[in-house]
């Protein structure tokens, strides 16, 4: 690495480095770190300064994906210097792929520059079909295509045990996910109390003991697989949008993303599991299963569908669904959290 380099712009003035060497190798009662510190000795000018460099690695304990190790330095660098007799950041910075050393000090948020992608959100066939209740010729074509993009994807497999709970665990405690939703659903609701909720989480908890046992199914997913992530063009081709939480995970995240959307919007339509979206709904399965043979997902899929489900309920993303429906979709959590195989075919059961 260009370690002087990175010095002098940093400092300024003429840097010649001195030493370098890991901080903390003698035997220690401590056997685990999420990260190497180095100590770097150099001369600036007459002086002599010694600064430390923190690297992170990846591990089980949050820190998996490259994006979770910048999100810890970034708020350490933005949070030292606040905490009185802290040791000061002097600077955070990244690695470029050639090995040089860049920094990021001046970050104040950090944003995303995306091609733009021509196409209609898949939510809009699906208001179309609420409204009519009539499906057209290419609506099971694009069931088809969104069924049989998923079986490719899921086909991509990683041996990663820790990978898995970890997606596992945040489904349960992440703040974009259940412990997270539950959270932000507001007191004195008159279909649901925070008891109740109480029990949610709990019984959830059990769930994901029982899904540690599903190691060997980690796979390649979206993450968001929901219909206004996807875009669709005229000859039914698609883009996705907002890929999140992760490359890996479990396929049951995806196919209850979008297959929780048939439901929901069966419910907004006539109350029921019933009519064209129910159609949707069971040609999608049966071609999933078709083309991947996986019946072992109807016996994990029960804590997506309850993300899902709180997801839809919700009066903070859906203020304006009725009470009948929202006890509809809290009747599916509590059969969820019955049920130990999830019959596709049946889906009022549940409701």
């Amino acid at each position: 690495m260009n370690m002087e380099g990175y010095l002098k712009e940093l400092f300024g003035g003429e840097i010649k480095l001195i030493n370098k060497e890991e901080i903390g190798k003698e035997e220690s009662i401590k056997d685990f770190g999420y990260g190497k510190p180095y100590l770097i000795e150099f001369k600036r000018g007459e002086e002599t300064k010694k600064v430390v460099l923190s690297t992170m690695k990846g591990d089980s304990f949050g820190h998996d994906h490259f994006s979770d190790r910048a999100q810890t330095l970034l708020w350490q660098h933005d949070s030292f210097d606040r905490l009185p007799k802290h040791v000061k950041s002097l600077d955070v910075g990244f690695f470029t792929k050639d090995g040089k050393m860049r920094s990021a000090r001046d970050a104040e948020e950090f944003f995303l520059l995306t091609d733009l992608v021509e196409g209609e959100p898949y939510a809009n066939d699906l208001d179309r079909i609420r409204k009519t209740g009539k499906l057209k010729e290419f609506d099971l074509v694009r069931t088809k295509r969104l069924s049989s993009y998923l079986s490719e994807i899921h086909a991509v497999k990683r041996d990663d045990p820790k990978l898995y709970l970890r997606k596992i665990r945040d489904i349960v405690g992440h703040g974009e996910c259940i412990f997270g939703l539950i959270d932000s659903y507001p007191e004195n609701l008159d279909y649901i109390t925070p008891e109740e909720l109480c029990e949610i989480e709990e019984r959830c908890v059990k769930l994901r003991w029982k899904l540690k046992g599903y190691k060997k199914r980690l796979c390649m997913v979206h993450g968001d697989f929901h219909p206004w992530n996807i875009l669709f063009r005229p000859d039914n081709d698609f883009t996705l949008l907002d890929r999140s939480r992760g490359e890996w995970g479990e396929a049951a995240d995806d196919l209850s993303s979008l297959t929780m959307n048939y439901i929901f919007y069966s419910l907004l339509s006539r109350c029921e599991m019933g009519g064209s979206f129910e159609k949707l709904f069971i040609e999608f399965y049966r071609d999933y299963m078709d083309k991947t043979g996986d019946i072992e997902i109807l016996n994990v899929i029960q804590l997506f569908y309850v993300f899902r489900a709180l997801v839809v309920a919700s009066p903070i993303w859906y203020p304006d669904i009725s009470k009948v429906v929202r006890k509809k979709l809290f009747n599916f959590v509590w059969s969820m959290l019955d049920c130990e195989e999830f019959d596709y075919e049946d889906v009022n059961r549940y409701l």
